[in-house]
């Protein structure tokens, strides 16, 4: 298969898998995350990055955004969000997390494939992005070209990034104001 393509179907594949996003749920969240005194991100692997590209576009929205894990994390409490990437559900390390936040009261959020899984038991809420993984043993809605967790992280981040811009909407913000909260210092 050539660029052109393989290219092609991968975005097909995106099409196909967002249409199944629950869209109204993005206006359910960004309410809460407005409301949030602080919002914490975290994610393993890929979709952790994709995490990350997340919090920074938060951070750009003007919110107090933290990602768990690095050394200026600060303590998490009742009021705040946790917002959790994971396709699968299971990965220990953020399953341990969100165990931890249930216990002090914090509203967990998480963006991934199994809201039935450990992690969408503890969560408040789950956004379903309904893509296939090889660490789960259901099959998906849809099949992919694509190895491994790929297509998951892809519109993960394609769901993230509108969630961004319905918060745009809502406070009239646009990439302007935005940049504003952007790096000065590089």
């Amino acid at each position: 298969m050539n660029f052109a393509d393989y290219s092609s179907t991968v975005l097909k594949e995106i099409e196909q898998t967002l249409k199944q996003v629950d869209g109204s749920k993005l206006s359910e969240f960004s309410v809460q995350l407005w409301q949030s005194p602080k919002v914490f991100v975290a994610g393993a692997g890929r979709t952790g990055l994709v995490m990350r590209c997340f919090a920074m576009r938060l951070m750009h929205l003007g919110l107090y955004v933290q990602i768990l894990g690095d050394t200026l994390t600060g303590a998490m409490k009742k009021e705040d969000c946790l917002l959790i990437g994971s396709g699968s559900g299971e990965t220990p390390s953020l399953v341990s997390i969100a165990e931890k936040a249930q216990e002090l009261g914090v509203r967990i959020v998480l963006f991934g494939i199994n809201p039935d899984s450990s992690i969408g038991k503890l969560a408040s809420d789950c956004l379903r992005i309904p893509a296939p993984s090889p660490k789960l043993n259901h099959a998906a809605a849809c099949h992919s070209i694509q190895p491994m967790g790929s297509l998951f992280e892809q519109s993960l981040l394609l769901t993230l990034d509108s969630l961004v811009g319905v918060m745009m909407h809502q406070k009239g913000m646009n990439s302007k104001s935005m940049f504003l909260n952007h790096a000065n210092v590089e």
